[in-house]
């Protein structure tokens, strides 16, 4: 576990530098308030139970809570927000102190401050109330002093910083915080940061912006991705145009600025099978989002995408098909579609999808985890992290905020405690059997990393088997290593094989820096062991398609990708006991002397020091000439 150790101390290096990193959060901020009951009774007057309130307690919220998680990861965060003159706004603003947030919210005598409530009984949420119409928007007034603020946000923080341009971050939920003249003037002043990410719930609205990163929801990117199919605005533009036209418009009964999101399930008319998951929440006048195998269909009801073709479709396998068009419509270097319970699927310049996995958590612990993952996303790209270090914490920052109800929040101690107990004493052995396999990969997962499997007999391991685990290795963050037991090999290359018994071949894969993890199997295929793992990358060696390997639709099914890594020419475990076979033939012609296995020097090696052998058989067995080492 060397080689784990090492990686969790270059992301703790990566979470220490982006200490006090200058980042400017604009958008929807908003008061969560959670209110503790218990319930012995039920109402006398209706069939409802009884309330009792034990315990209340707020936190910052959507913009709000993003700022918070910035500055509780170790970040400097600035809020620039419209926020009411209300009773909420005062317990948003002592939220905000409390964090360390540089508050420079505007005050909006007129418009009240957005509050979601929740009412609880044993950690079950029974209502939601929501207060705050994205329909009050800012007037003039309250638009200008919204600029400034912005303007003077950037400034300041720059000053702090250096002279560096800050990091932005939009958060538009579509609850008016965001009208037309403050995109318009965040587009227009993109320049004046050097990293922007934007998490909104119309993307349409930022084609412009042309960000480093966007983090959608599955219900917010298909959104986007029917908009531009049924034929709302042009073709998409390549990314990173610097244009600030929009290129996708908004339909006729679509309202400019109000919340977006789809719901998840069957299209009206009962079209295909639902993915499950929690839905989004419709905007009027639009249809409901399902699955289709191709990626999107349209229907007259709405959007529709549908899961009846073919079981291997999800929301991450389409998301993933979609990254390259989700770049194309918003701009973005990088697009992480979020997928709840099911971690997210990202993708950057490279094309090369990275899926993360999450630990599926009652509703009420995962409220705010997507702006743990969008703050230690931002920080990292930032920092000038690659983006699977960036993806891994991200996840990382998200997971470990779910243990309990409430508006999560992570701490830059709590992720490098995770960071640090995955690489201290605590790490699991190399060596594990097949039964603790499971429980170990999925504590792996929740630190946020992901798995690369692979499999094979590895009988006589030579150069081009440590060069294929390399390549393998850096696929993802974990190397978990699959061998055929002796039987296996027996059944699959003959009765002289292996040449080393499983003890010799698996110490030696554990030895190597590169393997993770090694696990004997016993049967002639791994698929238990797939289904057990369910890795994000599976890992064939040889030259042929992806779509040739036995296991491609089983991996795919899960949720993973397939990749084949080409065999180093000349090295190959058959060939070089073919040479050894040759040479040992070529000797016995020669000399007459019997195979000795005791005796017999590998090529180009001297005879160690030894007793004379003893006469056997004159002609040597496959048995003994495949034993030679």
């Amino acid at each position: 576990m060397a080689g784990a150790a090492a990686e969790q101390r270059r992301l703790a290096t990566v979470v220490e530098s982006w200490r006090e990193r200058a980042v400017l959060v604009v958008g929807d901020a908003m008061l969560d308030e959670w209110r503790f009951a218990e319930s012995e009774r039920l109402c006398r007057e209706a069939p409802a139970p009884i309330l009792t309130l034990r315990r209340r307690i707020t936190a910052a919220g959507g913009a709000a809570n993003t700022a918070v998680n910035i500055a509780t990861l170790g970040g400097r965060a600035l809020l620039v927000a419209p926020v009411g003159a209300d009773v909420a706004g005062d317990e948003l603003h002592d939220c905000l102190d409390r964090a360390g947030v540089w508050d420079r919210t505007v005050s909006e005598p007129h418009r009240p401050t957005p509050v979601k409530r929740r009412m609880l009984a044993g950690n079950q949420i029974l209502l939601r109330e929501d207060s705050g119409d994205p329909d009050d928007p800012l007037d003039d007034d309250g638009v200008g002093r919204l600029l400034t603020a912005l303007s003077c946000a950037t400034e300041e923080l720059r000053a702090v910083a250096g002279g560096i341009a800050p990091t932005l971050v939009v958060c538009d939920y579509g609850l008016g915080a965001l009208p037309a003249p403050v995109r318009a003037w965040l587009v227009a002043h993109r320049h004046r940061y050097a990293t922007v990410a934007l998490d909104a719930h119309d993307l349409a609205d930022w084609r412009g912006l042309n960000p480093t990163v966007v983090t959608p929801s599955f219900a917010e990117a298909t959104r986007l991705l029917a908009r531009a199919a049924a034929g709302f605005g042009a073709p998409p533009a390549p990314a990173r145009t610097g244009g600030t036209g929009l290129h996708l418009d908004h339909p006729p009964n679509d309202p400019a600025d109000g919340p977006s999101e789809l719901v998840v399930g069957t299209a009206p008319g009962g079209v295909g099978r639902a993915p499950t998951g929690p839905t989004g929440e419709p905007t009027p006048g639009e249809g409901r989002v399902a699955m289709t195998g191709d990626g999107l269909s349209v229907t007259g009801a709405g959007v529709t995408v549908n899961a009846t073709v073919g079981e291997g479709v999800d929301r991450a396998g389409l998301a993933r098909a979609r990254l390259a068009e989700l770049r194309a419509h918003t701009g973005a270097d990088v697009v992480a579609v979020t997928l709840d319970t099911e971690g997210a699927i990202v993708g950057g310049p490279d094309g090369a999808p990275r899926r993360s996995h999450s630990t599926p958590v009652p509703a009420s612990h995962a409220v705010g985890a997507g702006d743990a993952y969008l703050a230690a996303m931002t920080l990292a790209l930032a920092t000038g992290a690659p983006l699977p270090t960036a993806a891994q914490l991200a996840q990382l920052a998200a997971t470990i905020t779910v243990s309990d109800t409430g508006t999560c929040v992570c701490r830059r101690e709590d992720l490098l405690d995770a960071l640090g107990g995955a690489a201290g004493g605590g790490t699991h052995p190399t060596l594990v059997g097949t039964g603790e396999l499971d429980a170990i990969v999925a504590d792996h997962r929740r630190t946020g990393r992901s798995v690369v499997f692979t499999n094979g007999c590895f009988d006589v391991l030579h150069p081009g088997h440590v060069r294929y685990l390399e390549q393998a290795r850096a696929l993802g963050d974990l190397l978990v290593v699959a061998v055929n037991s002796d039987s296996s090999v027996r059944r699959l290359k003959g009765a002289d094989r292996p040449v080393n018994p499983v003890e010799d071949r698996i110490a030696l894969l554990a030895a190597l820096s590169c393997v993770d993890h090694v696990v004997v199997f016993e049967e002639d295929s791994p698929a238990d062991l797939i289904e057990a793992v369910r890795p994000d990358v599976y890992v064939k060696g040889g030259d042929y398609p992806p779509e040739m390997v036995p296991e491609a639709p089983l991996v795919r099914r899960l949720g993973g990708q397939v990749r084949t890594l080409g065999y180093v020419p000349d090295r190959s475990t058959s060939a070089i006991i073919d040479r050894i076979r040759a040479q040992a033939a070529t000797g016995l012609a020669t000399t007459g002397d019997p195979p000795d296995d005791r005796l017999r020097p590998a090529a180009g090696m001297p005879a160690a020091p030894g007793p004379e052998p003893t006469p056997a058989t004159p002609t040597p067995t496959a048995e003994h000439l495949g034993r030679i080492t």
